[in-house]
């Protein structure tokens, strides 16, 4: 056989080959590929410091610069939120934390514990430097706001830890806003008010300065028998949200995170932000508020062993303030 003749042997071997592999091999599909939309996180705060420490996220999220695409509602009042999140409005929400400990119950636990996200903002403020410890309230009257509330269930665990409960006289006042009018003009000499009311009348009134700060004297008051602290502010979240959307969830606690390391570095900026959103009307007030308000985030193993002896002390005080019982440990959203 000449070379010719061989190599047209080698082409058609190879052609045939070919052949045999392309009819072996499963022919190519053509697939479509989509992009699931992110999912939209509805967020719901309050108009005071849990508000405050959303801030930057809600600038982000305008900005569109976050990860998760957002909506947000700000409120006054907790009730509001309440109803949202029973009516399934809102998938993570600013509450007080007891009210939290007493929306997990009447929702049959369908909701979670976040985070933690202020700690106390309560202050006693003084015309006159009589008082520099909780022993020298002895003998006193505090007007004060909160009745029935953690500020109330509070004061009173700090005047029973001293041993003065029944020696200072606590007058209550209907609202916030009430007792803060009658302190700025000069009418009241002790009161036991909130931030950022506090801020507000020291601005109003140069005469007041903080006598007590609550959350430091309740520290102390704790140190060394539990890992309490006065922490009155939370974020939670709807149970089935966070079993679905796991990611959007971590994504939020990141970001939320952020948020409030900014707003607690940059005070100036943040107050602005705040302003811009309607927290507070007054920008340079903000400033001036947000080192008081101890805006944290706190959650996971740390949230629960902060907030359970924080919750005994209040189911001790009232177990109505709490929803009747302690909150089991799936109330907290630990991943």
């Amino acid at each position: 056989m000449n070379k010719k003749a061989r190599g047209m042997i080698v082409i058609l071997s190879l052609t045939l080959a070919l052949a045999m592999l392309s009819a072996c091999t499963p022919a190519a599909t053509t697939t479509t590929t989509t992009t699931q939309a992110p999912v939209t996180v509805r967020v719901a705060g309050l108009n005071g410091p849990t508000g405050i420490g959303l801030v930057k996220l809600m600038a982000d999220s305008d900005a569109k610069t976050t990860q998760n695409a957002y909506t947000f509602s700000l409120t006054s009042t907790p009730d509001d939120i309440v109803a949202q999140v029973s009516s399934g409005q809102v998938d993570i929400a600013a509450l007080p934390t007891n009210m939290a400990a007493i929306l997990y119950q009447k929702t049959s636990q369908n909701i979670q514990l976040l985070a933690i996200n202020t700690l106390g903002v309560l202050y006693i403020l003084e015309q006159g430097d009589t008082v520099t410890s909780l022993q020298d309230l002895a003998g006193k009257e505090i007007l004060a706001s909160g009745q029935g509330a953690t500020p109330e269930y509070a004061i009173n665990e700090l005047l029973s830890q001293a041993g003065i409960q029944d020696q200072v006289t606590v007058t209550y006042k209907t609202e916030h806003q009430e007792l803060a009018t009658l302190a700025a003009s000069g009418q009241a000499d002790l009161v036991l008010l909130p931030e950022p009311f506090v801020t507000t009348v020291l601005n109003k009134n140069p005469k007041l300065r903080i006598a007590l700060d609550l959350t430091e004297v309740w520290q102390k008051v704790h140190e060394g028998k539990n890992e309490s602290e006065l922490a009155m502010g939370c974020m939670i979240v709807s149970k089935a949200f966070a079993s679905q959307h796991p990611q959007a969830v971590k994504t939020f606690l990141e970001e939320y995170q952020s948020s409030v390391a900014y707003v607690n570095a940059n005070t100036e900026q943040a107050g602005a932000l705040v302003a811009q959103y309607k927290i507070m009307g007054d920008a340079a007030l903000a400033a001036k508020a947000i080192p008081n308000c101890y805006i944290v985030l706190i959650d996971g193993d740390a949230m629960q062993k902060t907030l359970e002896p924080f919750y005994q002390v209040l189911l001790d005080a009232n177990p109505k303030s709490i929803g009747g019982k302690l909150p089991d440990a799936d109330f907290y959203y630990v991943p």
